[in-house]
């Protein structure tokens, strides 16, 4: 089965409502840019590379019907537009890289005519899209290169198909070596406190027909003293110059765990997650989500004592030391980290 995440379709953006998975495959259609913010923030679309598309598309969705009369006037709309879609959700690189593109190559055509300007946003919010989707198979090949055949792989969170455009980064390593007859099985961590392991990785590893076992995200550890886990490979929100790697909460435990276990612990994503301005993990906004995701099931059912307090960081960072390699479209990135990162990707992020 065919699944595109995010495109433009009938003048709107479509999606598929995460939040309704695996109950119910529904696509969404957004008009105005206040709906698409609530899309991004409850997460009905999710996934940094999915993201760097939603900016795109986004921004496009904000200055259609522009009446702009300069570039003066359109920059400023745009630049709203832009401020606005970038409040939701903080941590994710491939968001803000997606919107500085848009204004980037708005800026290099202002003395176009604002509908000239117009198009060209939409074709490069296209372009990311095409990019997405080169990337990720790029990905999935440079990575299957790491799997063997009866290989047992962790995975975490969703960095699949429902992250990306329509393959994915950390699950499009294993959708390709499963393209390459290996014979291989995962295990998805649940991912709490929103599930996207158990809604939305286990999902589509059915629909894909790959052997998937869904474990509790406690269970990991003790499938690693069994011997029954052979690599762990995650996907990032965002990666700072070093290294170190932002990614779903718990991703920093399985990070630990491998270490101990001797299990190499692989990082996969595309360049645009990437972050040259930032040096170090330490310095990576995290995000806050509310509460209610850990005292409600899906903000309906109460599992937890009314008025409790919650710590609800969406994300944890993974420092370097704990990352065998990071599989990008450029190549498998090992240590130095700070110095190879540069050299694999100046072309892409650090010109």
């Amino acid at each position: 089965m065919y699944l595109c995440t995010i495109e433009w379709k009938d003048n709107q953006i479509k999606l598929i409502d995460q939040t309704r998975l695996p109950r119910e495959l529904k696509y969404v259609y957004i008009k105005e840019p206040k709906a698409f913010w609530q899309a991004i923030k409850t997460m009905k679309v999710r996934g940094a590379p999915a993201l760097g598309a939603a900016a795109g598309l986004g921004v496009y969705l904000g200055i259609k019907n522009s009446r702009a009369k300069n570039f003066a006037q359109f920059k400023k709309e745009m630049d709203k537009v832009s401020a606005y879609i970038g409040s939701c959700r903080p941590t994710a690189r491939n968001l803000f890289w997606g919107l500085e593109r848009m204004r980037r190559v708005a800026y290099q055509r202002r003395n176009q005519p604002i509908p000239v300007i117009k198009q060209i946003i939409f074709r490069e919010a296209q372009n990311i899209i095409a990019e997405d989707r080169m990337a990720c198979r790029n990905i999935g090949r440079y990575g299957a290169e790491l799997i063997k055949n009866n290989d047992t792989i962790l995975t975490i969170c969703n960095a699949g198909i429902l992250a990306t455009i329509d393959y994915g980064t950390a699950l499009g390593v294993i959708y390709r070596a499963h393209e390459q007859k290996k014979r291989i099985k995962v295990f998805a961590c649940e991912t709490r406190p929103m599930l996207q392991g158990a809604r939305l990785t286990s999902w589509e590893l059915q629909k894909k027909g790959i052997d998937v076992t869904l474990i509790c995200d406690s269970m990991a550890a003790d499938l690693m003293r069994q011997g029954r886990i052979k690599k762990v490979i995650a996907g990032a929100d965002r990666i700072a110059a070093n290294g170190d790697t932002a990614n779903k909460i718990g991703t920093y435990s399985l990070a630990v765990l491998s270490r101990y276990h001797k299990i190499p612990f692989y990082i996969a994503a595309p360049a645009s997650t990437f972050d040259p301005g930032i040096r170090q993990g330490k310095d990576i906004v995290i995000e806050q989500r509310n509460g209610r995701e850990v005292t409600e099931l899906f903000f309906k059912q109460p599992i937890a004592p009314k008025e409790v307090k919650v710590f609800n960081p969406a994300f944890d960072v993974t420092p370097r030391q704990l990352i065998a390699a990071i599989i990008t479209e450029k190549g498998v990135i090992r240590p130095p980290y700070k110095a190879n990162i540069k050299k694999i990707l100046i072309d892409a992020t650090f010109k």
